[in-house]
């Protein structure tokens, strides 16, 4: 299946500046949010961080569906390097995953947590004194995602996980380290690929060599020249949003044809969450105009290649 109705497009209340944490961000209208979702032109959304959105089932489905938007899902951050971390993501996911199944979202987002040791690295995973987890955290980290999934499952969610900056899965070879250690467990990957440029990585590679894993994507651009800055400064993943890293779709310099050419080699079919993290409050950032310039943009780039693929055909 081509066309856009392969490529399925969603926002995220990231794109908007709102935060992990309740504060200034939390308080402007989220229905006036998902209202500039809707008009320009996303069918569905995340949850964004738990709280933000009514957890009242009650309150927050009639909203969605008097705009015809799909919940698609949560992130959850789990410091997996921790021993005592388990208790503390299962009473989380059974959390977010009750209001998730109750909405027929079909997704939970799991990853490592931001830690302050890894986001001085952020972006320079490779320097030697870049903390990295150990043997036995490494092993804690399958038991823990072997749980998560049974959670996850109790609800109908497909657990994916999400590397990202800032965390002890940034890399492409930490990546890889995560899925040898969970191979025993179903746990799918949520490529972002603006994380995975942050983190030295090529998504359209990273696309290919997870194929059938890959079930859950998030789109971001990233500002090399931006990026090449936070890594000379040694900016933390903080300080890189505030300086603008990550742009509006087509912006930037990650080359998108490429990469859903490479989806469509690998026949990804789904969701792909338009996201831009920006710094609540700065006037320079127009969330609504932003988010309806990156969807066209991408709506431009999956046009043309169906007509790529009838030429072809």
């Amino acid at each position: 299946m081509q066309s856009s109705e392969q490529f399925l497009f969603a926002s995220a209340p990231d794109s908007w500046g709102v935060l992990d944490y309740p504060g200034p961000s939390w308080e402007q209208s989220y229905e006036k949010m998902l209202d500039e979702m809707v008009a320009a032109g996303y069918k569905g959304t995340e949850l964004g961080p738990y709280g933000f959105f009514p957890t009242d089932p009650r309150v927050l489905e009639p909203q969605l569906a008097k705009r015809d938007l799909r919940l698609l899902g949560s992130f959850v951050p789990v410091r997996m390097g921790e021993p005592d971390a388990g208790a503390a993501m299962i009473e989380r996911i059974k959390k977010v995953g009750s209001l998730l199944a109750l909405l027929k979202a079909p997704f939970l987002v799991l990853a490592d947590d931001q830690s302050d040791g890894r986001n001085r690295f952020s972006g320079r995973a490779y320097e030697k004194d870049c903390p990295q987890l150990t043997s036995e955290q490494w092993k804690h980290v399958g038991s823990l995602v072997a749980d998560a999934e049974r959670i996850a499952n109790d609800f109908g969610l497909d657990l994916v996980f999400h590397p990202h900056v800032a965390t002890h899965v940034e890399t492409p070879q930490e990546c890889e380290k995560f899925f040898d250690v969970t191979s025993h467990t179903r746990i799918g990957l949520c490529l972002d690929t603006g994380h995975c440029v942050y983190g030295q990585g090529d998504p359209v590679n990273e696309a290919k060599k997870y194929g059938s894993k890959l079930r859950f994507v998030h789109i971001k651009d990233c500002d090399a020249k931006v990026l090449e800055l936070a890594r000379k400064n040694k900016w933390n993943f903080e300080e890189a949003i505030e300086h603008k890293v990550f742009t509006v779709i087509g912006k930037g310099d990650l080359d998108f044809p490429a990469f859903f050419r490479a989806l469509s080699d690998i026949r990804y079919s789904g969701w792909s969450v338009v996201e831009q993290d920006v710094k609540f409050g700065d006037p320079a950032v127009n969330p609504a105009k932003n988010v309806t310039e990156s969807l066209s943009y991408l709506r431009g780039v999956v046009g043309s290649l169906k007509q790529e693929a009838a030429r072809t055909s």
